[in-house]
């Protein structure tokens, strides 16, 4: 296991978009600063004639530039007023790269603090290990971190807050919101049909669903609703048929899953139900899928994995075959990353984030099927660990998300 270490002056916490160089009065560049960040036409047009690198057309001095690590931008911002320009308004970099093509992951951590339970997000640039910042959501101070559902649309660079409970008064809300990385700021949607928390959440062809959770007088919903994106209208779907507050979710094969997850004192199986959108029906969960479903889920080669919130346990994958869950090879979660967890997932790549907000990145791999079970995959895992800065040791996670951009 591999482990990856920051000095605390190596891993400063960065704004996005903030500027992060101080200048001095001698030079008077405050007004240049902001004229260049937010050009008029005509003075964007006049810098075109200064080539952003000699001797380089624009158009590959671009695309080398659109691949400065965000953490420099503020040092490179002084070579001259075109890179000023790019480097200095993120939204104006990051609509270039997407123009371009160019996308890198970015793990998106909702976090509290543990003592003032205040709430932020904290990004980690997954390319280079660099922490980073976001405007704070529009939303109370007092709420409670895992009452919000968060769900992502990682090609497009967006994610969606939904939900939440007003933490002094267990009052669930019907909040929607929603941030671009690419214009870095966040918006406030259409409101939810019925205000929840504790629900189910998923994204599956573009749409957004939402399922279950507590009401206004913490019981349990059965009510079910869609999002579509691109108008900002909700609208009810089919209703689950059981009252259920969510313990996970995911989205599999073009279908909902909902765990309610095991209750102390563990006397009654847990419960769960299937979505499927193509039917707009609900149906019962498979009775070893919702009994072996004991921890937060991703979705990895289109098979469901848990990382067990048992202490130390195995990586742990789905054979809906024999409905029945089998340890992967490799070894347990590294011991540094402690509960509560966050879990999400890009590609091959497994992201764990514990408290203090150290990550857990297990590459998943596909090993060759056993000669007597030829059509049958085996999976491994390999952990590397991202250590956080020490001022990030007081947040615990409670949701993550990987974007692109």
């Amino acid at each position: 296991m591999q482990r990856v270490r920051f000095s605390s002056q190596q891993s400063a916490v960065h704004k996005l978009g903030d500027p992060q160089m101080t200048l001095s009065p001698k030079f008077r560049l405050a007004a240049m600063q902001s004229s260049l960040a937010n050009p008029s036409p005509e003075l964007e047009h006049s810098l075109r004639e200064e080539p952003l690198i000699p001797s380089l057309p624009d158009d590959v001095a671009l695309n080398c530039l659109l691949r400065i690590p965000v953490q420099s931008h503020s040092a490179c911002r002084a070579v001259c007023k075109r890179w000023h320009m790019l480097l200095g308004n993120k939204e104006r970099f990051f609509t270039n790269r997407k123009q371009f093509g160019l996308k890198d992951p970015w793990l998106f951590v909702f976090a509290y603090h543990k003592c003032t339970g205040k709430i932020q997000w904290q990004v980690l640039d997954l390319t280079h290990f660099s922490w980073h910042t976001i405007p704070a959501m529009p939303c109370r101070d007092r709420v409670c971190p895992h009452g919000f559902r968060c769900v992502s649309i990682p090609n497009d660079g967006t994610l969606y807050v939904c939900g939440g409970m007003v933490s002094d008064v267990d009052c669930p809300l019907d909040l929607v919101l929603k941030y671009e990385m690419h214009k870095n700021r966040w918006t406030v949607k259409n409101r939810m049909i019925t205000a929840r928390s504790f629900f189910a959440s998923g994204v599956i062809d573009g749409m957004i669903y939402v399922a279950g959770g507590n009401s206004t007088d913490l019981y349990e919903l059965d009510s079910a609703e869609m999002l579509d994106p691109l108008n900002g209208s909700w609208r009810p779907i089919a209703n689950m048929g059981t009252n259920m507050a969510s313990y996970d979710a995911a989205v599999l094969n073009g279908k909902l899953l909902v765990t309610e997850g095991w209750l102390w004192p563990f006397y009654v199986s847990p419960r769960g139900q299937v979505y499927d959108p193509r039917t707009n029906n609900w149906e019962n969960m498979a009775v070893g899928l919702r009994e072996g479903w004991t921890g937060s889920s991703v979705v990895v080669y289109g098979h469901l994995f848990v990382v067990s919130e048992l202490e130390r346990m195995k990586l742990k994958v789905y054979e809906p075959e024999t409905d029945s869950w089998e340890a992967i090879e490799g070894p347990p979660l590294p011991e540094q990353i402690c509960k509560p967890f966050a879990v999400s997932a890009c590609d091959c790549h497994i992201y764990v984030v514990g408290r203090n907000l150290l990550v857990a990145v297990g590459h998943i791999s596909r090993l060759k099927p056993k000669e007597s079970c030829k059509e049958k995959w085996n999976f491994g895992v390999r952990w590397n660990v991202i250590d956080a800065p020490e001022c990030l040791s007081d947040l615990t996670p409670s949701s993550s998300q990987v974007l692109f951009a």
